[in-house]
């Protein structure tokens, strides 16, 4: 059975970019009936906040997106919060440890920004790693260690890495692609990279849909999911909701939240009918329950062109009662 999932990061509200990536998810499993989980992805406690993470519970029940496993559910498969899930973690680092896989990094934390939270791909995180760590002797590394407590870092492979996107088609990366990455700070927190290969994979979780600002830190998570012996998902990325400015939405781009859009007495199946439409589900907007389009639900109609967001746009969700 398909099992997917949608895994929102508590450090912010929900805006139309995540609702869309949250509709297609969803609608990939109900029309394939499979297992639909919500994990909420808080590795990064410090920008996480518990009342984010209840704001979102609640904009995906207004929309009409429910969950099989999750917040609120049978614990079984979970726990579904990453801040709950450092011992898995551990045992991955351990595992990769075994097979060689990792090093000790004492580069400045300058140099690791970006490497808890989700990135939205890997030019946010700079250039790529130039491997400075990587062949310290012994001795290098006990002289610097005296210094500064290291970060781990994954030595990637020496091969190209390819895989079928189920949006954007066949994908190859060449080898060492962003270099080598860490997967553990000098201050404990373990990066996104290591803890969503991990979570996936032991959730058991067969397709992957997110956006298609993480559509190039796949070949990392390929590399980690063959190290630790997992079975890779089948991954799709939808493309991002950018403003007039051709940047992907933020708050520069005016209030998009979920919330807002409800407080001025939005429909939830305006909502979704706008989602549809601008991924390409529907050929024209109007108002209609995700519900209604599970039936015929396909990755091959998402359109893979990146939706510029005008303020007439918001107008007209603001406008449809």
């Amino acid at each position: 059975m398909k099992r997917g999932r949608f895994a929102p990061t508590p450090s912010g509200d929900m805006h139309l970019g995540n609702a869309k990536i949250a509709l297609l998810s969803w609608l990939q499993m109900r029309a394939a009936g499979g297992v639909f989980i919500l994990r909420i992805e808080d590795i990064d406690i410090q920008r996480s906040k518990p009342e984010i993470t209840e704001r979102i519970l609640e904009d995906l029940r207004w929309l009409g997106l429910d969950w099989d496993e999750g917040p609120g559910t049978d614990p079984a498969g979970g726990p579904y919060w990453q801040s709950q899930r450092g011992s898995y973690y551990e045992e991955a680092l351990r595992k990769l440890q075994e097979a060689g896989r990792l090093y000790p990094c004492y580069c400045s934390r300058a140099e690791l920004l970006a490497v808890a939270g989700a990135p939205h791909g890997l030019s946010s995180e700079g250039a790529p790693y130039p491997g400075t760590c990587r062949s310290l002797s012994l001795e290098e590394r006990q002289e610097r260690e005296a210094r500064k407590t290291p970060s781990l870092r994954f030595a990637i492979g020496n091969e190209p890495v390819r895989f079928l996107d189920g949006i954007f088609g066949p994908q190859s990366f060449p080898p060492g692609s962003g270099g080598d990455f860490v997967v553990r700070r000098a201050d404990g927190m373990y990066s996104y990279q290591l803890a969503v290969t991990v979570d996936d994979a032991l959730m058991g979780i067969t397709d992957v849909l997110r956006g298609g600002d993480l559509l190039d830190s796949t070949p990392r998570q390929l590399e980690l999911y063959a190290a630790l012996g997992y079975t890779p998902p089948a991954f799709a990325h939808a493309p991002l909701l950018l403003g007039e400015d051709g940047r992907r939405l933020a708050k520069r781009h005016g209030d998009l939240g979920l919330a807002s859009l409800r407080a001025a007495g939005t429909r939830p199946e305006a909502v979704i009918g706008w989602l549809a439409y601008i991924s390409g589900l529907i050929d024209r907007f109007e108002p209609i329950a995700a519900t209604e389009l599970i039936s015929g639900f396909s990755l091959d109609h998402v359109s893979r062109e990146p939706f510029i967001l005008k303020p007439a746009h918001l107008q007209q969700l603001l406008t449809c009662h």
